[in-house]
């Protein structure tokens, strides 16, 4: 059912995309551009824009609708996805990070750490 959503949504939000491109503004917009034009001519001007509103605005209403159904349709299932690395881990049945850490020969708790370098005094 996501995935038949996901598709959807991808959809509408192209048409959408397209939609509000095609409108007239200012400037006349692309619809010009890409032959929208002629739409003015076949349906007026008036009903161009009536109509390009209108798909735009159910379009937008269906982009909501269906980004709303993914994300209430997805809580539950965030908390059972793992990712590659921790499926990969626990397969091979790692439990901490550290255990998969190469070692150091010799034991760390006996070894006396290295003294930094002293600044050498002047002498007058």
């Amino acid at each position: 059912m996501i995935a038949f959503l996901t598709v959807l949504h991808v959809f509408i939000s192209v048409f959408l995309i397209i939609s509000i491109l095609l409108q007239s503004s200012k400037g006349g917009g692309l619809a010009g551009m890409f032959g929208g034009g002629g739409m003015g001519q076949v349906m007026g001007s008036r009903g161009a824009a009536s109509f390009l509103s209108k798909v735009t605005l159910w379009l937008g209403i269906g982009f909501g609708v269906t980004s709303v159904s993914i994300a209430l349709l997805s809580k539950g299932t965030a908390a059972r996805q793992r990712s590659l690395l921790q499926q990969a881990a626990e397969s091979e049945g790692v439990t901490t990070p550290a255990s998969v850490l190469p070692t150091v020969p010799g034991d760390i708790q006996e070894s006396t750490p290295a003294r930094p370098p002293q600044p050498e005094e002047k002498q007058e």
